[in-house]
């Protein structure tokens, strides 16, 4: 078990060195098949140039866990946290219970220190640009509440791409954009659609200017910078510019054909950040990581655009597709005997927490969170495994979250190289090489398959042999199910009461000329 001195003593080794910037992006729905280092060289329809380049000068990261969907991935990141003890719950930010001021709301609770409160005690700037997700009732739960100096970003799991709308209060759509500490008015754009795009902004290159704008103003006398870059992309409505669609005419589905737009946008968006970074000198002192919150939508016939080929599910369901996830680091931060290397031990979305800590030079200790007598950090320190001082990652268990209503459960377990499951799950199955596409008809939202607690019954599968979980291994070791079934009924969750949508939400939304904004105002603040 990790001691707060040998982390401290890793830390400092860290500090010694010059501390680099930080590029954290991370992007919505992003399906394993429709990231061009998971096709053949040439594949027409992926076109991500930029990531497969940062990919050969930095890591692959093979085995990268994240939740099946968004706000509980964001929490667990967000917080160093795994989903069962901060949020499994992937509610609208309005809820509130205020009974319990400290846990009572959506996302996570008010006492946990985030990362960029860690980061910023190593001598940060921080910027935080894109989809939060992670709660909104308190201005402790926005992004400068959690220790960013700059953001710009919105609230809910989505909001349209082009007028930011998200919602109605009364029949009144309602705008989700907010800046700093106060909604984003004049940013949006109330007329503008899919197919009025004319004068308009798009969302996401709203975002990416924020981006720009920050790597384009430090200077050499400046602390170092950490930018949290959440992408609205690839999360449904499936909109983008045009000249993105025109790109791809040669594809007939279209919402394969938005979908793969939509990530051609982003990757000609990071493109311009790192050719930023390059321009400026930074680049060398830069680290990059990468990854998706969850595994790519490929529920109702496909609408969603997402291919998870050759892994079984997709997002909302705990086979591989929709948790084990596209992932890289990179930047000339790196040491050069890593580069251009790919990594299979497990990495999990929470451990960037810590991991990103260390090369802060920070000891991520949440004493905040101890005295409200929440859960402890979760994440593990991967720099010694991504640097290559050690050959194996630490990582060897993940408890895999769930919900049942509004409680939390553990849904599985990864333990080496077997994974249970438990449960009822959908998309129990698998999409094929192009996807979606006209002929199928296969809705993966009702393939459902029972995973019960009996070998008879029950999910056991050798992920590392058979990544796409065909050959089910329960009744052949029986003996491993049932010790893992046995080790996944033992491990402790957190399940507060985030009581009901709130109405002051709306309330204080009118307020603030329709735009989503905090609304609990506690007795101490």
């Amino acid at each position: 078990m990790r001691t707060a001195l040998s982390f401290l003593l890793g830390a400092l080794g860290c500090q010694a060195a010059e501390k680099p910037h930080i590029l954290y992006i991370l992007v919505d729905d992003y399906g394993w098949a429709d990231a061009g280092w998971h096709r053949p060289p040439g594949y027409k329809e992926i076109q991500t140039p930029t990531f497969d380049s940062l990919i050969q000068q930095g890591i692959e990261l093979d085995r990268h866990y994240v939740f099946k969907f968004c706000s509980p991935t964001r929490s667990a990141v967000q917080s160093g946290r795994n989903p069962i003890h901060v949020n499994v719950q992937n509610l609208v930010p309005t809820y509130l219970n205020p009974e319990d001021p400290v846990s009572g709301y959506s996302a996570i609770p008010r006492n946990m220190t985030g990362m960029a409160e860690q980061i910023k005690k190593g001598g940060y700037n921080t910027h935080m640009y894109g989809k939060w997700d992670a709660g909104m009732a308190t201005p402790q739960h926005t992004p400068k509440g959690r220790g960013y100096d700059d953001s710009m970003f919105y609230f809910h799991h989505a909001n349209d791409y082009w007028t930011y709308y998200t919602n109605e209060c009364e029949g009144r759509p309602i705008v989700d954009l907010y800046h700093n500490e106060g909604p984003g008015h004049g940013l949006n754009n109330s007329k503008c659609s899919q197919t009025n795009q004319e004068g308009c902004t798009y969302e996401d290159t709203l975002f990416a200017d924020q981006v720009i704008k920050s790597v384009g103003g430090w200077k050499e006398e400046d602390p170092p910078l950490f930018i949290f870059w959440a992408p609205h992309i690839v999360h449904a409505p499936l909109q983008v510019p045009q000249p993105y669609v025109d790109k791809f005419s040669f594809i007939n589905d279209p919402p394969r054909q938005m979908y793969h737009a939509m990530v051609n946008f982003v990757d000609t968006a990071v493109g311009n950040v790192t050719s930023l970074l390059h321009q400026k000198g930074m680049w060398n002192n830069t680290l990059i990581v990468l990854h998706a919150d969850n595994g790519g939508p490929i529920y109702n016939t496909g609408t969603a655009g997402a291919n998870n080929y050759p892994l079984k599910g997709g997002k909302v369901s705990n086979w591989e597709g929709g948790i084990r996830v596209n992932a890289f680091v990179s930047g000339g931060y790196l040491p050069e005997k890593v580069r251009g290397t790919k990594k299979e031990g497990y990495i999990c979305g929470w451990d960037w927490y810590t991991t990103l800590s260390h090369v802060a030079g920070v000891v991520p200790v949440d004493e905040k969170a101890s005295k409200a007598g929440l859960p402890d950090i979760d994440g593990m320190n991967m720099w010694p495994y991504l640097s290559g001082d050690v050959d194996a990652s630490p990582r060897t268990r993940i408890p895999i979250g769930d919900n049942h209503g509004p409680n939390t459960i553990v849904g599985g377990l990864i333990d080496n190289q077997y994974k249970i499951l438990v449960g009822n799950l959908s998309q129990s199955g698998w999409t094929g090489l192009t996807w979606p596409n006209e002929t199928s008809s296969w809705d993966p939202s009702t393939s459902f398959q029972i995973c019960g607690v009996t070998p008879e019954t029950g999910c056991l599968f050798n992920i590392i042999e058979d990544p796409g979980e065909h050959n089910n291994l329960a009744a052949l070791k029986d003996d491993i199910f049932k010790s893992m079934l046995s080790n996944l009924t033992a491990i402790k969750t957190f399940t507060p009461n985030r009581g009901e949508i709130s109405p002051a939400a709306c309330q204080e939304a009118a307020k603030n000329g329709d735009y989503w904004v905090p609304f609990a105002h506690l007795d101490s603040e």
